[in-house]
């Protein structure tokens, strides 16, 4: 009786250890989990800590489309009486650009869509440049100077061909080879004659219409912001003209 009573002890005790030893066994797998479960999130912190020290300071660029149409409800009237222009004066189409010389976005405009727009529309297209000289001030005044020879858009492309710059030499070297008057060409620009025609300019297209970016350009009144591609600029001359049949 006594030996079973012993032997009944040792069995229970064996089955107390391994009870015990089960249960040290699943706490054991609920840590090792937990433990994985903090590594991971701590690795994918530690990834966007890493992510925006290599990316966050300097974003990957993206290619953009190019920008669509910007126009407005109601057209502006912009004066445009005196100012340099191409195209007949009663064309059903004017366009106001306002521009600097100092606007890279501006050249390659000029550059590369002004012809293909005005070849695209003959004699439907009156065209007015305006000037808002928020980078080349000088520029500006050395075109009107031109301009009083006769030259204004001979000496605008040399200014927006940049082959020579946009300092005071280079105004002289673009005068003389357009065979301008170069005497009487520097005695305007050391006169400054049209700075304060420029900058009423300026101020006009700033503080009335708003405009902080060039190109800027107003179609049949309406706004139309940036050096944008030939394909937008003829949708908005299409619905123009669309209203005048």
């Amino acid at each position: 009786m006594l030996l079973t009573s012993l032997s009944n002890d040792i069995i229970r005790r064996m089955d107390d250890k391994t009870k015990l030893t089960a249960k040290e066994k699943k706490l054991a797998s609920i840590k090792k989990k937990e433990g994985k479960s903090l590594t991971a999130m701590a690795t994918f912190v530690l990834g966007l800590l890493l992510g925006y020290f290599i990316w966050g300071s300097n974003p990957v660029p993206t290619q953009q489309a190019a920008p669509a149409p910007q126009v407005q409800a109601e057209p502006i009237d912009i004066p445009i009486e005196g100012f340099p222009s191409k195209g007949p004066e009663n064309a059903p189409i004017v366009i106001v650009e306002f521009s600097d010389f100092g606007c890279s976005y501006c050249s390659k405009w000029h550059n590369e869509t002004y012809d293909d727009l005005m070849a695209a529309y003959p004699d439907q297209i009156r065209f007015v440049y305006r000037e808002v000289p928020f980078r080349a001030f000088p520029a500006s005044e050395a075109a009107m100077c031109a301009r009083e020879q006769g030259f204004f858009w001979e000496y605008h492309d040399r200014l927006f061909s940049y082959e020579y710059g946009l300092d005071d030499a280079a105004f002289v070297q673009y005068a003389e080879e357009l065979s301008l008057d170069v005497d009487a060409f520097n005695t305007c620009m050391s006169e400054h004659r049209y700075e304060e025609d420029i900058q009423q300019s300026l101020e006009y297209a700033t503080q009335q219409l708003n405009i902080n970016s060039t190109p800027t350009f107003f179609i049949n009144g309406n706004r139309f912001v940036g050096a944008q591609p030939l394909s937008n600029f003829i949708q908005v001359i299409e619905q123009e003209l669309a209203k005048t049949n």
